[in-house]
């Protein structure tokens, strides 16, 4: 049986040459970065390398990135951190409903810890809108934080008006990019972002491994205390082999983007023609300003993690939600901000490629897909009628759902 792999939001798949790279450091190359002889200046080496090249991915200093075991301890970072530093000069804080779960529970930590948090509402396609930014901002903000991109939706946030606004009022600004970095090209001096959050798996680099940009000059309290590594912000001995190999997936992922891009976008469309032609099943987050290897949709009449059974079955594999929360069987937040009604958000479904798909994986999905589409229709018992009242009361050809 074919097996298609169509879930690179949740993780990648290792690059070979990041395991080449990461090899080493589990046996030969064992040292202590802090050590000072030889086995720990190499690993101090390896990591500094490693930085270099993650700095030149989203065109930074090496010295403004800090590494972390993960994204969601970056965006943890970055939130108390700020918060913890800035509140002296006040204790409100502004995020979008559609963020990452490290974000939102964050900043729920931070309310019970006595701030204020705001959080954005977003228009149909996910996007959250600049002027909604701005008019939100107190004289007691401290710190925004907006994803650059959403796992679940894939729509693209308008980051560098929103770090404009942000410059004006002299209030730092936080993006998550864990799903935007290595998979678009990233510049956080065009952005104009204070603090970027990233993932390594989210690029071919290994699980494990994750970093925050933080602006050169901007006061963080630090996360974990103990040690001097990290500069100071990050204490526990490094994860040399991961760090390494994030180093390794960050070059490749500069020298490949662009072929990546095309690649993924051709096979992208293709998905999304042909899914959008099965009645009833309408394109989440926004068309065009979206992540190019990212499709996703919601299904009437069914629930996502049928499909996802069904899907398996036949050696396909995707997501309902985000990775984070589908174990949950609940509603998306993300889904319902954008006003999709709860039991049509419960048949979310989401397809994301990678380098290693191709037009023959395409094409056994959108083969097999309709066909199990049509058997769960026909087991469930919201479905009677669904052939002609969908059509009606959706409007035939439109490709994104609307609430109304």
């Amino acid at each position: 049986m074919r097996k298609c792999y169509f879930d690179h939001v949740a993780t990648n798949p290792l690059h070979p040459e990041v395991l080449s790279a990461m090899m080493p450091y589990f046996k030969e190359e064992f040292g202590n970065p802090l050590s000072v002889y030889d086995l720990g200046v190499r690993a101090r080496e390896a990591i500094e390398n490693a930085r270099t090249s993650v700095a030149s991915l989203i065109n930074a200093k090496p010295s403004t990135i800090v590494f972390t075991a993960s994204g969601a301890e970056a965006n943890n970072f970055a939130l108390r951190g700020i918060a913890l530093a800035k509140q002296n000069q006040g204790k409100h804080i502004i995020v979008s409903k559609v963020e990452h779960h490290s974000i939102l529970n964050s900043a729920r930590f931070l309310e019970k810890s006595g701030f204020a948090v705001t959080y954005l509402p977003v228009d149909k396609y996910g996007l959250v809108d600049p002027d909604v930014v701005k008019d939100s901002i107190t004289k007691e903000t401290i710190l925004i934080s907006v994803a650059h991109a959403s796992s679940e939706i894939g729509s693209i946030e308008p980051i560098k008006e929103i770090a404009s606004i942000t410059k004006e009022k002299n209030i730092i600004f936080h993006t998550d990019a864990v799903a935007s970095t290595g998979n678009i090209p990233i510049d956080v001096k065009e952005l104009g972002v204070d603090l970027l959050s990233m993932a390594a798996h989210q690029f071919y680099g290994p699980k494990g491994a994750g970093a925050l940009y933080i602006r050169e000059g901007l006061r963080i309290v630090p996360l974990i205390y103990g040690g001097i590594q990290e500069g100071g912000r990050r204490a526990g001995t490094e994860n040399v082999p991961a760090i390494v190999g994030m180093g390794k997936a960050a070059e490749l992922a500069k020298s490949k983007m662009y072929n990546r891009i095309e690649h993924c976008k051709r096979l992208r469309n293709k998905i999304i023609d042909a899914v959008l032609k099965i009645p009833n099943v309408y394109l989440t987050g926004h068309p065009e300003t979206r992540l190019p290897h990212h499709a996703s949709f919601v299904v009437e009449f069914i629930e996502g993690e049928a499909m996802l059974l069904m899907l398996s079955m036949k050696g396909i594999y995707a997501a309902s939600g985000s990775a984070c929360s589908s174990k949950a069987l609940k509603s998306s937040p993300i889904l319902l901000s954008l006003g999709i009604p709860s039991a049509l958000a419960q048949g979310s479904i989401v397809f994301s490629l990678g380098e290693d798909n191709t037009d023959e994986d395409v094409d056994y999905f959108i083969n097999e897909f309709p066909q199990i589409i049509s058997k769960l229709r026909e087991m469930s018992p919201f479905a009677k009628g669904w052939g002609t009242k969908g059509f009606e009361e959706h409007g035939e050809g439109e490709k994104c759902y609307t609430n109304r």
